[in-house]
């Protein structure tokens, strides 16, 4: 549904910290790792490997091709990427082996940068996930060019988590990945002494945004150690409002599938059985997903729409009607076919009507037509636009 967006001694962000007496110092910031003490409990790092180290020219390179979706940005450090391991959960609440990708920019030693957490798009190929497309032009590396730590998970269902169902549109375990991968992050920054500034911010388009909006409001319902870090999140193009979603998905689908369409009516649907229920299933994700996906989701967002439970798809799937108190810029596109753009305005309106006030906005997309791939360029020069002014140490 929602299309993809696309060595030790050398680490940046900076270089490893030094004590006085030669060691290794924290994470900069002062505060203790967060290691969980349980070894099998979320956000536990499990594993860090070094993926290697791309020179700002490379990345420069990559950022100037005519493909490419960052054009116009200005590279300005190695980046030395690693892939993580870390503990979260999956769509059933149990406990999944997961992993993400870490770049770091190459700055003098002792050098501080802000935390950027990006979560990326819709993808259908585990070769795409951030740990498995460590390459210039990854956004995520492209970013560590600018001055940031990046922190992308690969989310569950992809990575080294591939085979699980990934439980997309599910809100728990979308949070989850996000910041189990931030307190693993956290700990194996403390342990190679990667220096961050304290400041956190939260950016995604598309599925990326829809995470990100999952993530944010669980550090805020749960008072997470990060959420005194966070300073903004840019999500862009979400199903944030995931009832608004399906039924534009739906109308469309029902237009271009005219077999398909004749068989979709959730008010209908369930007073079917469930073999009727689980044949449109299959057909609408055929619909979805490309012949050649080597990725498992888990239909439980389409199951719970099919059957007409608004209830749940509101306690399980829905992100937008909460009060957030760190600002939230939200960006759309109003010709947008894949991610209706009601679901951002009903998410402004929302979350207005439950006191945000200010914290709140939402940015249209300036492109013409304003599409859901036509706004992602946009929306990365939006988001860096958003973050320079608050973002220090670059």
């Amino acid at each position: 549904m929602a299309i993809l967006v696309f060595s030790l001694a050398a680490c940046g962000g900076g270089d490893k910290a030094q004590d006085s007496s030669g060691n290794a110092g924290n994470d900069g910031g002062g505060n203790t790792p967060v290691q969980p003490s349980d070894p099998n409990s979320q956000g536990t790092l499990q594993a860090a490997t070094l993926l290697g180290t791309i020179a700002q020219a490379d990345i420069s390179a990559a950022v100037a091709d005519k493909e490419s979706l960052v054009q116009g940005l200005q590279p300005r450090y190695a980046v030395t990427s690693y892939r993580l391991e870390y503990l979260t959960i999956g769509a059933q609440g149990q406990a999944v082996r997961a992993s993400g990708l870490v770049s770091v920019p190459v700055k003098p030693a002792g050098a501080k940068s802000p935390l950027l957490s990006y979560q990326h798009g819709t993808i259908f190929r585990d070769a795409e996930t951030p740990s498995n497309n460590a390459v210039a032009s990854e956004v995520a590396v492209v970013m560590a060019s600018l001055g940031y730590i990046v922190l992308a998970p690969d989310y569950v269902g992809y990575g080294v988590s591939k085979g699980t169902p990934h439980p997309y549109l599910q809100s728990a375990p979308m949070a989850a990945s996000v910041v189990d991968f931030l307190t693993a992050a956290k700990t194996w920054r403390s342990q190679e002494g990667v220096v961050d500034n304290q400041q956190l911010f939260l950016t995604g388009y598309s599925e990326g945004g829809y995470a990100t909006m999952a993530a944010h409001r669980a550090l805020q319902m749960n008072n997470s150690v990060h959420l005194q870090q966070l300073r903004a999140a840019v999500p862009g193009a979400g199903p944030y409002n995931v009832q608004v979603t399906l039924d534009s998905l739906i109308n469309i689908v029902r237009k271009e599938n005219s077999l398909v369409g004749a068989l979709i009516n959730p008010g209908f649907l369930r007073y079917l059985g469930g073999s009727a229920q689980r044949e449109v299933r299959r057909a609408l994700l055929r619909e979805l997903l490309p012949d050649d996906a080597d990725t498992v989701i888990d239909p439980l967002f389409l199951d719970n729409f099919l059957a007409d439970n608004v209830a749940a798809t509101a306690r399980i799937s829905n992100v937008h009607d909460w009060r957030p108190q760190a600002p939230v810029y939200l960006y759309h596109g109003r010709d947008d076919r894949t991610v209706p753009y009601a679901s951002s305005t009903s998410t402004l309106a929302a979350m207005q009507a439950q006191g945000a006030g200010e914290l709140v906005s939402l940015t249209d997309c300036p492109a013409t037509p304003s599409s859901h791939i036509g706004c992602v360029a946009p929306f990365i020069g939006f988001m860096l636009g958003k973050l320079a002014p608050i973002a220090q140490d670059l």
